[in-house]
């Protein structure tokens, strides 16, 4: 007979009941094989005795393992591993072997893992931080977001929130997103033109997965934003840099390369240019268009962060200007409110939209009902509206005083231009002080700035992100900052 007491355990201090152990603990054994197929189990008095238990708590665990079809029993005879079982051999022990490999770290098949990918996610936290440029969520009105989500709860059923809903998004933040994005950025545009994602980089996966096949062309700066370029990349795309400069993009260089090859698609964040910050003026914006129409491309504009423009008002996108259909426009909320509110749009022509949501439905199947119904009534109730004109100003204040600050405390070591908009500054720093080194020095006294790499592996630049940092944290951040040089 096994020695049931030393192979099963049982712990009365966790909250797992004892009939449980005992049931996961020989279900584990037969697994294993150390328990084999038709080996008879001991009578539920006899375990009992073992174990040191009540009989009716082996008669439980039994019972258990009785109904997962782990044991069978026989008439007058006992009660038995399962002989439907396979067969299941106890490796022996063989030293001059190697360890065997852990089923939860190590897999038993092989796969492809793409380098690409490896690059460290951007992070927040409420640490000390110059960060990548994300908002200052204490500034979000989460009372008034809870008191919405609180009604979707109440109207939920009514309102049919609780099902399944439409892979296009939410109805009612649909209307308001439709609303919203034909008054504040002029675009031309009815319900059928817009689809709700979980955010921007949903939105840019789900257009690429629809436009771009393997060896299309696509398009993007030499400095972009990289979750973009490595969407493109597993799509199998002919990834193109062209330069970009103090005004973004060049849009010379792309013509060049229409007149070369077909080109599939551009990459743009027009407004404010990742990472740079820098404005498309609107000659360029107008040529861009022109080519599309001319070569017949789709022009992906990422508008990340239109309603934070400080020094005049937001030029309005190239969507609101496209007369040919071959603007794709996506943006999200996750700047304007929280990167905790993963809601996300996409504006595009209805047969666009159409088939972006037969996508969605195969990798998310619908967003957030409660969420995006909640976040509608913000909308509807010009909550949202306050919200994005108190954060403007916010903003402004803090961009000027942390451009202040810069000049002041590491002028002599940094490059820059005041933004127009956004909620970073893009820093060239003197090559003598290399940026890997000092952000290591800055992690170890508390602050946080972007690993340059993000951005380019061969400048040493990064983007230096005011927004989510009041005055008594940026003055903090500058005195770690200028003690680390």
């Amino acid at each position: 007979m096994l020695p049931f007491a030393t192979l099963i355990h049982i712990d009365k201090g966790i909250k797992a009941p004892v009939f449980i152990q005992i049931s996961n603990s020989l279900a584990e054994h037969i697994r294993k094989g150390t328990i084999p197929v038709g080996a008879q189990l001991p009578g539920t008095r006899a375990l009992a005795e073992v174990l040191g238990v009540h009989r009716q708590t082996v008669v439980a665990a039994y019972d258990e393992l009785l109904a997962q079809g782990w044991i069978e029993t026989q008439a007058a005879k006992g009660t038995f591993v399962s002989q439907k079982l396979p067969e299941i051999k106890v490796q022996g022990f063989n030293p001059s072997a190697s360890p065997a490999a852990n089923p939860r770290i190590k897999a038993g098949f092989s796969f492809y893992v793409d380098p690409s990918l490896s690059k460290p996610v951007l992070r927040g936290s409420n640490s000390l931080a110059f960060d990548d440029g994300f908002p200052d969520v204490r500034l979000a009105p989460w009372d008034a977001l809870n008191r919405a989500y609180r009604t979707a709860l109440q109207q939920g059923y009514r309102k049919n929130l609780f099902f399944y809903g439409d892979t296009l998004g939410e109805l009612s933040l649909r209307t308001q997103m439709t609303k919203y994005l034909r008054e504040t950025r002029g675009l031309p545009i009815e319900l059928d033109n817009v689809l709700i994602t979980r955010g921007s980089t949903m939105a840019i996966y789900l257009t690429a997965q629809l436009l771009v096949q393997a060896q299309d062309v696509v398009v993007v700066g030499n400095i972009s934003y990289g979750s973009a370029n490595l969407i493109f990349q597993r799509r199998g795309a002919k990834l193109l840099q062209v330069p970009v400069d103090e005004h973004g993009i060049d849009v010379q260089a792309i013509e060049r390369l229409c007149q070369e090859q077909a080109v599939r698609l551009v990459y743009v964040t027009p407004h404010h240019h990742y990472p740079t910050t820098v404005t498309m003026p609107a000659e360029r914006r107008l040529r861009l268009l022109q080519l599309a129409q001319q070569y017949n491309f789709c022009i992906l504009e990422d508008d990340y962060d239109y309603d934070f423009h400080y020094n005049s008002n937001p030029i309005l996108p190239l969507a609101g200007a496209d007369t040919g259909g071959h603007v794709v426009y996506v943006g999200s909320l996750c700047k304007a409110f929280s990167p905790s509110l993963r809601i996300g749009y996409v504006a595009a022509p209805s047969e666009v939209i159409e088939n972006l949501a037969r996508l969605r439905r195969i990798l998310d199947r619908q967003g957030d009902n409660l969420l995006e119904a909640a976040t509608a009534t913000l909308f509807r109730d010009g909550e949202m509206k306050r919200h994005l004109k108190k954060a403007q100003k916010t903003y402004q204040l803090r961009r000027n005083l942390f451009c202040d600050m810069l000049t002041q405390e590491l002028g002599s070591i940094v490059e820059f231009k005041k933004p127009m908009g956004g909620m970073a500054v893009w820093a060239q720093f003197d090559p003598e002080f290399p940026l890997r080194k000092i952000r290591e020095k800055l992690l170890q006294k508390g602050l946080y700035i972007p690993d340059a790499s993000n951005y380019t592996p061969d400048l040493n630049v990064t983007r230096l992100g005011f927004a989510s940092a009041n005055e008594e944290e940026m003055e903090r951040g500058m005195h770690i900052f200028k003690s680390c040089l």
